[in-house]
């Protein structure tokens, strides 16, 4: 979008997430027990069963699914597919307390000039995939708006003719 710079919308921070459930109950034991966010009162003129809860600086909005023996049910960990990040003190510390509560998760291990990311992921009740991580090792560095469109277009003509990113 042209003219788009800085924050047109004048964003001041992410509020919450919504996630449909299977069980209401099932999912707020997990993100209270499991992440550790707490409930909190959610308005009373809502007409649909749900749980708020509050942790690490955002809301997790809970929605009962209206049809829950047809939501689908995703078994394979898939570090590509749609999820929630948080930042972590010890990965030991979490990958010790995982196995403990026997949730099954997928180690992941990135490396950027030197530096070493790792990353769990796992699933929620319903599937949505959580990752752990200690991203904060990679320094955030905006790009310029030029570079963006130029990152894209090199992205893209990689992906169609496979061109190692020396060569360009």
């Amino acid at each position: 979008m042209k003219g788009n710079k800085g924050n047109p919308l004048q964003l001041s921070s992410l509020n919450h997430i919504s996630l449909v459930c299977r069980s209401v109950e099932e999912s707020t034991d997990f993100y209270h027990n499991v992440l550790g966010f707490v409930p909190v009162r959610r308005p009373g003129s809502f007409d649909f069963d749900g749980a708020w809860l509050f942790g690490h600086g955002i809301g997790i909005h809970l929605l009962q699914s209206e049809d829950p023996g047809n939501m689908p049910k995703k078994t394979v960990i898939n570090p590509k597919d749609n999820h929630i990040s948080f930042q972590c003190e010890s990965m030991g510390a979490v990958e010790k307390k995982l196995g403990e509560m026997g949730i099954e998760w997928v180690r992941q291990r990135v490396e950027e000039g030197g530096i070493y990311v790792d990353q769990l992921f796992f699933h929620d009740p319903d599937g949505f995939m959580v990752e752990i991580c200690n991203c904060d090792n990679i320094p955030m560095v905006p790009l310029a708006e030029d570079i963006v469109r130029s990152c894209s277009r090199l992205n893209l003509q990689q992906q169609q003719i496979q061109v190692p990113v020396e060569l360009l």
